[in-house]
């Protein structure tokens, strides 16, 4: 066999093995084309679809359809926007693929003047207008089942992380047309106004609160009054926002539907800082804008300190201060993973809450009842009086000595509860005899759940949603975890926790654990200095004013010798502090920029290295066995 021989059978072979690996390659990609094997390697999985859904997709008892409706074809839609439709498109087959034949997924692209336009109108989605000049853009997701349908008017790429849950939460909407009734009870104006004929029905004045509003989409919401005798039947869980006040009638109204077996979330506060904003009255003087249920709470062996508020020197938030200085506040709680109890599925994936201004709970009860912790401050919380509140951050730092133990400011309490009325209905000179006949015998104890938070503003809406333009509409975008928690609780109590998991996915932005930490050494030192410095100082000044006593009248605006000596020794003190100062932030720039080159070493040049290592590893030991 001569060498063009040779040359020719080496071509021939190359060519028919790479036919033949085609060959093989299509044929899989049939045989596997409906076939979604995924591995998730983040820490939270956010990209596979939750245990939540899976369970409420698995009890789907009639058949579901969902439409998507984006206009595709366009081309003004802008790119961002196509991207993240079809990350939508990709998650409704996952959705399909989990739930089988029970979930039809339809996609439309309404084009202008088009049966799907026409439809997407009809459904009551948002069109958009991206220019002057084009039609409408529609990017929205209707659920149809049976009679019933409910939609997603907009899908905006900025709320990504909650993709998810507003898709199961649209499935879960048309499955279950009844929906339950939660009471509300505040002192604020949580549910708006009442609107009347020379309001508008948007008007910033008459509207509820943004939590609140969105609680409506799942729940029917019914207003309990601060005066009530009695909590309403048809009412399955209370929300008690910020009572103060409360009158014993409206307590015992309270603890009877408690012991009946009705559930309870309050939400108590040691300084409304939403009252304060919003009062009217006279600053200097203005009611107490604490709040408590401290008769109940003493019969179910809880305690809440109106008179402290809670501080985390882990927890620190900033602010901006008075002339745009920052302000690091350690009673504007940042509370992160460390805080929640990681054990419990209304925590466990929390990862972000807010709680400006909070108190905490103590519990001491019997065996009847079980506590357990759901928010709680680090060991470097403590607590601090209200009052200092008035010195600022710094006075506030300089008077705060850590507990002993992490402090609860969120609880659940379950089991077996007392009354706070071992007597029975208290006595209303208002009730008619026939009244008091009618009403039914006042239990003394009854097994139930409820929740406890220490903080009422966190519901706020400046404190846990951000408003966002978005082509001509605006977005709600939760800003932190508040919303979910209190979403999560609501879900809990009321029965309905498949959605729970769900809303409670990760974030896809990463806290940067290590900096942090240095920071909060950095701080930790930074706060020494600066009370040396002030004690420094006061000393200064009390030696001045010493010398000055010992001075006539006649003597008093002119600096002795001692006088001079001692400012003089004050400044250099000062100054040398004010150096190390600057050292401890310089040390902290360093420590943080040495991390950065560290990362940055390992991404752009120990990862390469090793995989180049492997691959000349790979390639000697294929020569060896050659």
């Amino acid at each position: 066999m001569n060498t063009d021989t040779r040359s020719f059978l080496k071509i021939s072979s190359g060519v028919a093995g790479i036919v033949t690996l085609s060959a093989i390659l299509a044929a899989a990609n049939l045989l596997i084309r409906d076939a979604r094997v995924r591995l998730d390697f983040t820490q939270e999985k956010l990209y596979s679809l939750s245990d939540g859904t899976r369970q409420i997709l698995a009890k789907l008892d009639q058949p579901v359809t969902l439409k998507l409706f984006f206009n595709q074809s366009s081309p003004d839609v802008p790119v961002y926007l196509k991207t993240y439709a079809k990350q939508v498109r990709d998650l409704l087959q996952e959705y399909r693929l989990a739930a089988g034949s029970k979930l039809t997924i339809e996609f439309y692209d309404p084009t202008p003047d088009s049966d799907a336009e026409e439809w997407a109108q009809r459904y009551g989605l948002n069109g958009q207008s991206v220019n002057m000049f084009s039609p409408p853009m529609f990017c929205g997701l209707v659920a149809v089942a049976g009679n019933t349908q409910a939609t997603l008017p907009f899908l905006d790429p900025r709320t990504q992380d909650l993709l998810e849950y507003s898709l199961t939460r649209l499935i879960y909407q048309v499955t279950h047309a009844q929906k339950p009734v939660i009471g509300v009870l505040s002192s604020l104006k949580v549910l708006g106004e009442p609107e009347q004929g020379y309001l508008p029905a948007r008007s910033p004045k008459n509207r509820g609160w943004l939590i609140f509003e969105s609680l409506k989409e799942d729940y029917t919401l019914q207003p309990v009054e601060a005066t009530a005798t009695e909590i309403p039947p048809e009412i399955s869980t209370l929300v008690v926002v910020h009572p103060k006040n409360l009158p014993d009638k409206t307590l015992f109204a309270i603890d009877q539907f408690l012991l009946h077996g009705g559930r309870l979330m309050v939400f108590t506060d040691p300084f409304s800082v939403t009252e304060l904003e919003n009062s009217e009255t006279d600053p200097y003087n203005r009611p107490s804008v604490s709040s408590d249920l401290k008769k109940l709470f003493t019969a179910w062996g809880v305690t809440f300190n109106t008179e402290k508020v809670a501080a985390d020197l882990r927890a620190i938030t900033q602010l901006v201060g008075s002339n745009n200085t920052a302000d690091e506040s350690p009673i504007v709680l940042s509370l992160t993973g460390e805080n929640f109890n990681k054990k419990d599925i209304l925590t466990s994936s929390m990862n972000s809450v807010l709680m400006p201004v909070a108190g905490s709970f103590s519990y001491e009860g019997g065996s009847n009842l079980t506590a357990t912790p759901l928010i709680t401050t680090s060991p470097m919380g403590g607590e601090v009086e209200t009052y200092l509140m008035q010195m600022g951050s710094d006075g506030v730092r300089r008077n705060f000595k850590p507990a002993q133990a992490p402090l609860n400011l969120a609880i659940r309490l379950t089991g077996t509860f007392k009354t706070a009325f071992p007597d029975g209905r208290p006595h209303d000179p208002a009730e008619t005899n026939a009244v008091k006949q009618a009403a039914a015998p006042a239990l003394k104890e009854g097994s139930s759940s409820i929740i406890l938070v220490g903080d009422a503003d966190m519901l706020y809406n400046r404190f846990c949603i951000d408003e966002l333009p978005f082509f001509g509409t605006t977005v709600q975008r939760p800003k932190n975890d508040n919303v979910n928690f209190f979403l999560n609780a609501v879900e809990q109590l009321s029965g309905s926790s498949d959605l729970i998991g769900i809303r409670s996915r990760g974030h896809f932005d990463r806290p940067f654990g290590r900096v942090d930490a240095l920071e909060e050494k950095a701080r930790a030192a930074w706060q020494v200095r600066e009370e040396m410095l002030t004690q420094e100082l006061q000393r200064a000044r009390q030696q001045l004013a010493e010398l000055q006593d010992q001075k006539d009248q006649s003597q008093k605006q002119i600096l002795s010798k001692e006088q001079k000596e001692a400012i003089t020794r004050f400044r250099m003190e000062e100054i040398l502090i004010n150096r190390q100062l600057k050292d401890v932030r310089k040390s902290l720039r360093s420590d943080i920029e040495q991390l950065g080159y560290e990362v940055k070493f390992i991404n752009l040049a120990l990862m390469p290295i090793c995989i180049s290592l492997v691959g000349i590893v790979a390639g000697f030991r294929r020569k060896r066995r050659r």
